[in-house]
């Protein structure tokens, strides 16, 4: 009878084992593509204000208001967050 409990709890045992190594993994891997997204959204972002501002720039009179002279613009002070991380 103690040999059989002592089986069951090794099994019990080795099975919550193999569940969480097979959890770590996904969890790793969905991570990553969290990171991947992350660094696309921010990059997409990036350059919607590119787009954005080389159409106002082509087309003032559709927005209602007129482009600042090019020595009075403001640079451009986007950094994208994957590169703070490295």
């Amino acid at each position: 009878m103690v040999r059989v409990l002592l089986t069951i709890s090794w099994l019990i045992g080795g099975a919550a084992l193999l569940v969480a190594l097979v959890a770590q993994i996904k969890a790793r891997r969905i991570a990553r593509r969290l990171e991947r997204l992350t660094e696309s959204y921010w990059e997409l972002r990036y350059e919607h204000g590119q787009l954005r501002t080389r159409v106002n720039q082509l087309s003032p009179e559709n927005t209602g208001t007129t482009p600042e002279p090019a020595a009075r613009r403001p640079a451009d002070a986007f950094i994208p967050l994957s590169s703070l991380k490295r």
